[in-house]
């Protein structure tokens, strides 16, 4: 089940007029900023397949198997904040290429025959801090280079080519893992972040570290985030969106945390793994055309409860279907279809987004967003590593159940106070500036 991209929350407002994709391309930078995206992109699903097939093959421990998807996101959750702040204390191109050299030589490093276990693990950790000092780069940079709604265009364009690039990661993964050694797609994965470097170093303009004004002088990165923490928290509507967010998205990621040791349960190898991975972001492309071309923007927030309800229902039920249907191909094509149609419950994200960015004043959509995307990071680790840990006690496909059903009643509230408090707009403390200071 593949992250939302962070562009999808953006404090970007568009312009009456519609840019096209045409125009999107044409802006020199834009290229390399979005073709190493999803280079890297495919690169890192090869690389998740082949260390998930790894630890499991050398463990048989769901949860270490769940631990290393889980890693890659750990990071956020435990200094995102932190480390986004390098995105606006050094020249952002310089934060890119730095990023992508450093997880080149690190995931290079874990390729190295007869690599501990342990230290394996820890070089993934070292590469998922590469993360948010890059995606908080990109996104910023893009911003940059790209105004009015060339931005908007190249972000939507962007969630689409996130699961367009998981499918084909996960697909070709599965593929490849069956015949090569993991040790040979770790060298692939390495491969294209060095790739992205050279190509970033060799086309993206040479700015200097943006410029921090204030009248207090410059802020911590504490006291910025905390602005946009109070901010949620007074807010019911914030807090009913904050909710949604990241209860449906901690549940929803128990199929991931589990899936080599589901995939198994089938009595299926590595290229199933692969296509099991693939269903919920297949599903997340299709439904997110559809709503996003086809769905009037004053009929989408109404959609955010249904479709949340359609992305967790099928996680509940693929479990259940598995161990009643047993191993063999019957289940794993049912349980195929299900994830497939709960990756079209999942566009509830676009409308969600939509609503945030006008629930948010203005001044504090950039903190506000920083705390979202954060905690949005962080719970996809901890639904990961959650669904592991359930499956040490049941089976995979018991904790995959387990997590839609308990996502369905932990959600409830929220889509309730969603409903609740719709129109309501956030509104900063009496006496704070445009700063929050």
């Amino acid at each position: 089940m593949s992250a939302p991209a962070s562009e999808g929350l953006s404090p970007t407002d568009a312009p009456a007029r519609q840019a096209t994709f045409r125009e999107v391309f044409a802006v020199r930078e834009f290229r390399p900023l979005f073709g190493t995206f999803l280079l890297s992109t495919a690169g890192d699903e090869l690389a998740r397949v082949a260390l998930t097939v790894l630890v499991y093959a050398r463990t048989s421990s769901p949860l270490l198997s769940a631990l290393t998807f889980a890693i890659g996101y750990l990071p956020w959750l435990l200094g995102g904040p932190l480390l986004s702040t390098l995105a606006d204390r050094l020249p952002r191109h310089r934060v890119l290429i730095a990023t992508d050299a450093a997880r080149a030589v690190l995931l290079a490093g874990m390729a190295i025959p007869g690599m501990p276990l342990p230290a394996m693990l820890l070089l993934l950790f070292l590469v998922s801090l590469g993360s948010p000092p890059f995606e908080s780069a990109r996104s910023a940079l893009m911003a940059d280079v790209l105004d009015g709604d060339r931005y908007a265009v190249a972000s939507s364009l962007t969630n689409v080519t996130l699961q367009l690039a998981q499918v084909l990661g996960f697909v070709a993964a599965g593929a490849l893992v069956a015949v090569l050694d993991p040790a040979a797609a770790l060298l692939i994965d390495a491969a294209t972040f060095a790739v992205s470097a050279l190509w970033l170093w060799a086309t993206l303009q040479r700015r200097p570290a943006p410029v921090h004004e204030s009248g207090d002088g410059p802020r911590s990165l504490w006291q910025d985030t905390g602005d946009g923490l109070r901010l949620i928290r007074r807010s019911p509507r914030l807090v009913a969106i904050v909710g949604v967010l990241w209860i449906a998205t901690l549940f929803a990621y128990a199929p991931e945390g589990v899936a080599a040791p589901w995939t198994d349960e089938f009595g299926k190898g590595a290229t199933e793994l692969g296509l099991l991975l693939a269903a919920n972001p297949l599903g997340v492309t299709v439904g997110g055309l559809v709503v996003a071309r086809l769905v009037r923007p004053d009929l989408r927030e109404r959609l955010v409860v249904p479709l949340v309800v359609l992305s967790l229902g099928p996680v509940a039920l693929a479990g259940v279907a598995g161990l009643l249907l047993g191993p063999g191909s019957l289940s794993y094509g049912v349980v195929v279809g299900l994830m497939f149609v709960s990756g079209l419950g999942a566009t509830w994200l676009i409308p969600l987004n939509v609503s945030f960015v006008q629930a948010v004043p203005s001044a504090y959509r950039g903190r506000a967003f920083g705390v979202a995307v954060t905690g949005l990071y962080g719970v996809q680790g901890l639904g990961a590593l959650g669904a592991g840990l359930a499956a040490e006690g049941v089976s995979a496909g018991g904790a995959v159940a387990i997590s839609g059903a308990l996502g369905l009643l932990a959600v409830t509230p929220m889509l309730v106070a969603f409903r609740r408090t719709q129109g309501s707009v956030a509104a900063p403390a009496a006496g704070e500036g445009p700063s929050g200071a």
